[in-house]
């Protein structure tokens, strides 16, 4: 029998990112506690949440700020996870070997034991957002890492904006989307260009919610962050980290301004019984999908064919 009331409590932390390190864990630390007093049995953190954005600018110094994992930083929020006894995700700047490193989602378990990892897979190149200097595209594809919550469909940022991302984690058994965050607004830019970013993003996310029947998280950093290189105007980030339902609800969501802890109750039982009378699942077409493999179709090219599964 499906349990249509079986809930879990959430925490979102959304902080300002200072120059130091040690600051910003502080910040997040302190952001979990409360959540954790809330009740929330699963906290998600901001992307790269150690420090601030570094990817605005192309300096080969940054390199230093990676680290392993298992490392110095998953001791420490290992560490709080079992102090606190909850699930703790985030990303990091992961140091895999020389010359080769990844910005990479991290989930800590109750206990403190890493449960698994989630390497960032879509890697943008915009101006302020120099991510393909830093970062290799991840390996692992769209796995769902398993916990004692449940099994987590973890993604990062630019994976927002890809719903096969989403379905592809939904497929493999995810009970919920998580997305980490750093997003913000190009300074110059008038209220209303702000305004329709903000809202496509938001709406997106919700999205991917409605078509999956997933509850989703996503937590982003707030406030303003200088071009490290002292060259452009920085990044406006606008926070707004939300909560929504299986059908895109909100739940909980924060302002554009100000740091803010979050806390949610899931409707996990929702999902199957929402999937039982809006069966998304059962009606996809995946003989007639093939083209999705490709990076364009050409107008006058036939479709490709897959058979059916």
């Amino acid at each position: 029998m499906n349990d249509v009331t079986e809930t879990l409590r959430v925490g979102l932390v959304q902080h300002q990112a200072a120059a130091d390190i040690e600051t910003n864990l502080g910040r997040a630390e302190q952001g979990a506690r409360t959540a954790a007093a809330g009740g929330a049995r699963l906290l998600l953190f901001q992307e790269l949440h150690p420090s601030r954005y570094f990817c605005q600018a192309q300096e080969v110094a940054t390199f230093d700020l990676a680290e392993p994992i298992p490392g110095p930083t998953t001791a420490r929020l290992g560490a709080l996870a079992a102090e606190l006894g909850v699930v703790i995700v985030t990303t990091l700047f992961e140091r895999r070997a020389a010359g080769v490193y990844h910005n990479t989602a991290v989930v800590l378990e109750c206990d403190g034991t890493l449960a698994g990892t989630y390497r960032k897979m879509h890697i943008p190149d915009d101006p302020g957002f120099h991510e393909k200097f830093y970062f290799t595209p991840g390996d692992q594809g769209f796995q769902p890492i398993d916990t004692s919550l449940g099994r987590l469909g973890v993604l990062v940022c630019w994976d927002q904006w890809y719903p096969e991302a989403a379905r592809l984690m939904a497929l493999a058994g995810a009970r919920v989307l998580l997305y980490p965050t750093a997003i913000g607004w190009h300074p110059p830019d008038s209220d209303a260009e702000k305004a329709r970013q903000r809202e496509a993003w938001i709406t997106v996310q919700r999205g991917h919610a409605v078509a999956n029947h997933l509850p989703l998280l996503a937590t982003n950093r707030v406030g303003h962050e200088p071009d490290p290189a002292g060259t452009g105007p920085g990044i406006d980030f606008w926070g707004n980290s939300f909560v929504c339902g299986p059908q895109g609800e909100f739940l909980a969501q924060a302002s554009s301004a100000a740091p803010e802890v979050l806390v949610a109750d899931l409707p996990l039982g929702r999902t199957e019984a929402l999937r039982r009378i809006w069966p998304f699942f059962r009606d996809r077409r995946v003989d007639a999908y093939g083209d999705l493999t490709r990076r364009y179709r050409d107008p006058d090219r036939p479709p490709a064919k897959e058979p059916e599964r």
